[in-house]
């Protein structure tokens, strides 16, 4: 039929070339932002997903960046605890150096000293300047605060590592329930007075000695010869009432042993050859309710919350608990913020008055003017000795345990991260990028029904005009 108010073929004609304008558009738009999904109506719950995957995305670049920030500051804070532990070895040289008295004067040995004090001086200033970006790192700033200690019966505590969680306290009860015993051995003293001399080798942790003592020798001057050895052999003596001399470890634990050897005789003292021994036993505890882990009086715990080490009064059973406060690092490594992705740990102070234990000393004592200086102590120097052993091993246990956590924890957090990093990029980008050889071939097609759309539009208002012939026209 021929109408002239209603053109229903170019009606039909723009509305198709209105879709195709816009398929068109939206193919230009795809193209020209790389994206699939740039606004909702694109894919609604395609952008839902893609939201919430862009999310994680930025959480764990940040939980990546976060870890690259940890580890920097682990690497700073044992780059500096190196420079410290050569410190302590010269010191630990100089101090071996002066016992070779026989060699040395009065006035090298001062001269050793001064070394050693500019050595202590130089830890001490390590200690004070380690920082990174103004956080200083080895001062004791990073170590736990702690409320309630019992000092009287614990002597020494370091707390490596405390998972607060959402509490603002961490709790530690401590129960002793067998105390650490010595190595003990009852000399036979009694069995001299039968008129024969008797030769012994004595064996302790640190060492073995030979002793021969005379037919005629005092229960005094067997203990003083044993004493005299003490530090080769790590055994010492006291009288004791049953067989007048006892000899005993001076250390605590299961490492420690006391073995007696007769090597000769000229009567029934023990058989030559006959060995005595005996062992220490390590202390048996609780930490929190949890079997403690005891090398002689020093307790050791670790698990999910604590990380800690204890050395308890020798011959002390009871318990004791004390809080841990707060301090700490806490480092934030994971993309979400919750206890399972955070990590504590402490970076304790390495001043020269933290270095050493209360039970031999600190290393500042070691200064000119301290208990332990070369030019005060025993001609020996072995408390100097023991005390910088003990600064070495405290350094070489922070440093390995900053490697641990940066090797163990801050790589393959890293390592784990990336992986997951590129999945969730990839899983985003299927969603959400265009793909350009769809977009392309969509294009063509497009841009081929908008000339089509266009051209018919056109014939169909052309087919209008011949209605003007029914009139004549």
């Amino acid at each position: 039929m021929a109408r002239i108010n209603t053109n229903v073929s170019a009606l039909t004609a723009q509305r198709h070339l209105n879709l195709a304008y816009r398929e068109l558009n939206s193919t230009m738009e795809h193209l020209s932002t790389g994206l699939r999904i740039s606004r909702g109506k694109d894919d609604p719950a395609g952008l839902i997903v893609s939201e919430r995957l862009r999310s994680e995305i930025s959480s764990v670049g940040q939980a990546v960046a976060n870890t690259q920030r940890a580890k920097l500051i682990v690497s700073t804070a044992e780059g500096a605890l190196d420079e410290v532990s050569s410190l302590l070895k010269d010191i630990q040289a100089k101090i071996v150096e002066a016992a070779n008295r026989g060699a040395f004067s009065d006035e090298e040995i001062q001269a050793n000293q001064l070394q050693i004090d500019s050595a202590i001086d130089s830890v001490t200033r390590i200690a004070n300047t380690t920082t990174f970006a103004g956080r200083k790192l080895l001062d004791g700033s990073l170590a736990y605060q702690t409320q309630g200690v019992d000092l009287a019966h614990i002597r020494g505590y370091q707390i490596h590592a405390a998972q607060f969680g959402t509490r603002d306290t961490v709790g530690v009860s401590v129960e002793v329930l067998t105390a650490a015993e010595q190595a003990k051995l009852e000399f036979p003293y009694a069995a001299l007075s039968n008129g024969d001399d008797v030769t012994i080798e004595l064996r302790g942790t640190r060492g073995v000695t030979t002793l021969t003592f005379a037919s005629n020798a005092t229960a005094a001057q067997i203990i003083e010869a044993v004493n005299a050895v003490a530090d080769a052999t790590g055994i010492a003596a006291t009288s004791h009432l049953t067989s007048g001399v006892r000899l005993f470890s001076r250390d605590y634990g299961s490492r420690e042993f006391v073995k007696l050897r007769v090597l000769s005789e000229g009567q029934e003292f023990m058989r030559t050859g006959d060995t005595a021994e005996d062992k220490g036993t390590d202390a048996r505890a609780t930490i929190n309710g949890a079997v403690a882990r005891a090398d002689g009086n020093r307790l050791t715990m670790k698990n999910a919350s604590i990380d800690l080490e204890l050395d308890v009064l020798a011959d002390w059973t009871s318990n004791t608990s004390f809080s841990i406060t707060g301090g700490g690092a806490l480092f934030q490594i994971g993309p979400q913020v919750n206890t399972n992705l955070q990590t504590n740990m402490a970076i304790g102070s390495v001043h020269a008055s933290q270095l050493g234990s209360a039970e031999l000393g600190y290393l500042s004592q070691i200064k000119t003017g301290g208990e332990y200086a070369l030019t005060t102590t025993n001609p020996l120097y072995d408390q100097a000795s023991r005390i910088i052993q003990t600064a070495i091993d405290q350094i070489s246990m922070l440093r390995g345990r900053l490697g641990s956590y940066e090797r163990n924890t801050l790589d393959t957090n890293m390592n784990q991260l990336s992986i997951t990093s590129e999945n969730l990029l990839s899983a985003e980008s299927s969603i959400r990028d265009a793909d350009f050889a769809a977009e392309t071939s969509k294009l063509a097609r497009d841009q081929i029904l908008v000339n089509a759309g266009t051209t018919v539009l056109t014939l169909a208002n052309q087919a209008q005009q011949s209605i003007l012939r029914l009139l004549g026209g």
